[in-house]
């Protein structure tokens, strides 16, 4: 593909503006709760924006346009899935969270665990820390692939040199600024995002010939009807597998935790709002960049199908402005490895390096320790990019399967179930995690997504043994009635 000097250049602009916006919020003197929630102070803006863009990767202009463009409506159900998915997450997760979260003290989803169940072992917090390295990993390995797809698309270089400019980049402004150059760079990548998921197919559109959809469709023997012509149980279980999607926003850790870092729980009704807006229009237009690309390009390789959204860029837009929504491209891709660099860095710093080696680590120690991990969490998502063995879509399918599997039961539970016990939770995720990897390595993983068992198996363990191990200690059950009291407005 052949990209304009004024492309490039407006490419690079954004770049170093979103180091610029890390410098900005570097403080040598930023304490532990400012580095990770940015003092709990964002407001609804900001909480929105970057809680969506912080969900939506590479994967919403990489990866989901290019399975619409190979597959053709299947996977139109796993947006209809995220979409339900995020407007729950907001609904039922981000006041209770925001409340808890500070009455309990907890920077940290692992931290919250431990502290919400008050488990004497420290293996919820452990466990939990070691479960979002393992997956936080593969998810960064995948945004690192989107990037360096699109480094070596723009600039026709090694794909080894493109991953590792892009890991750089990102990596940079997150050591600096912590969670407020992380939010505040989410907040504008998302609105050019969704400026751009916008646009671009628009642009596109319009220099459609007349049926091509319909005719590239015929011959490439797809359909972008909703339901199959034949509805039979694997139609039935290939529909659900993609609807389940949504089951894995309450676990995801990167998403949850903005939040935590609202100003106050009765904000996120407009940030819900803002978000749902975001969401919504947002997933419909990279399905349509999926199915206009369908009627532009009749017949690409499968190295090209996620490449499909540069490809539109290039062709259809002016060099300069083609740079911007380029730039759209890195900013999905970048606000969502800064989000889980932080997420996974402050787990294993918080939850791990402190709980078990340095209990009386000081302020400055644990800056040192977060911002360490984030090297090197940085480091082994690069060499998993490096080794570029799936597409970003099936990347992104896996890691979030884990997350979904391993702590969506887990987290709805602690905010609602007032009975459940450290060790119902911990059973309950370890029995998720593992269902989920034996489901996803056996035959019947083709056929359903391995979230919804592992959600199940998760959620069946932990009301299993409620009425084993019940809730009894009178300062966690005291807390969970401080919680809800304040959610219903009587504190």
């Amino acid at each position: 593909m052949e990209i304009s000097a004024g492309t490039i250049v407006s490419f690079v602009l954004y770049m170093v503006g979103m180091l610029g916006i890390g410098f900005y919020f570097y403080d040598r003197k930023s304490d532990v709760e400012k580095y990770l929630l940015g003092g709990r102070g964002l407001g609804s803006w900001v909480t929105a924006m970057s809680a969506q863009a912080s969900d939506m990767s590479g994967w919403l202009m990489m990866g989901l346009p290019g399975s619409i463009y190979a597959a053709g409506s299947g996977d139109i159900w796993c947006a209809i899935g995220l979409a339900i998915g995020t407007f729950f997450n907001w609904w039922l997760v981000a006041p209770r969270l925001r409340v808890y979260t500070e009455i309990t003290d907890s920077m940290t989803v692992s931290t919250f665990f431990g502290m919400r169940f008050k488990d004497p072992t420290n293996l919820l917090r452990v466990i939990s820390a070691l479960v979002i390295l393992i997956f936080f990993s593969i998810y960064v390995g995948s945004g690192l692939v989107a990037a360096g797809k699109l480094f070596e698309s723009m600039f026709n270089i090694n794909y080894v040199l493109a991953v590792a400019i892009g890991a750089l980049v990102v990596l940079v402004y997150t050591l600096c600024g912590g969670f407020l150059a992380v939010c505040y760079t989410d907040l504008v990548q998302g609105i050019l995002m969704f400026f751009a998921i916008v646009i671009v197919p628009t642009l596109a559109v319009m220099k459609l010939a007349d049926g091509s959809i319909a005719a590239n469709l015929a011959a490439r023997n797809l359909s972008l009807s909703l339901f199959p012509e034949t509805m039979n149980f694997k139609a039935f279980l290939a529909i659900i597998s993609a609807a389940v999607w949504g089951l894995g926003y309450f676990g995801q850790p990167h998403i949850i935790v903005r939040f935590m870092g609202i100003d106050n729980h009765k904000s996120l009704r407009k940030a819900m709002i803002i978000a749902m807006v975001w969401v919504v229009i947002s997933l419909a237009c990279a399905v349509w960049v999926g199915v206009v690309a369908i009627g532009m390009y009749p017949d690409l390789p499968a190295s090209e199908h996620e490449r499909v959204y540069i490809k539109m860029i290039i062709d259809t837009c002016n060099p300069w402005i083609g740079g911007i929504f380029l730039s759209a491209i890195m900013a999905a891709i970048m606000s969502t490895i800064d989000s889980q660099l932080l997420s996974a860095s402050s787990a294993l710093a918080q939850d791990c390096y402190k709980l078990i080696f340095r209990k009386n680590a000081g302020e400055r120690e644990m800056m040192n320790a977060n911002r360490g991990f984030v090297v090197l969490i940085m480091v082994f998502a690069t060499v998993l990019a490096l080794a570029d063995l799936q597409t970003i879509f099936k990347i992104v399918q896996f890691a979030w399967g884990g997350f979904g599997s391993a702590f969506g039961p887990v987290v709805l539970m602690a905010l609602y179930s007032r009975k459940t016990s450290w060790q119902s939770a911990l059973a309950g995720m370890i029995t998720g995690t593992i269902v989920m990897l034996a489901w996803k390595f056996s035959p019947w993983g083709k056929y359903m997504y391995e979230i919804l068992p592992g959600f199940l198996a998760n959620l069946v363990v932990i009301l299993a043994l409620n009425n084993v191990f019940p809730q009894q200690d009178e300062e966690v059950l005291a807390q969970f009635d401080k919680m809800t009291a304040i959610i219903q407005g009587q504190e």
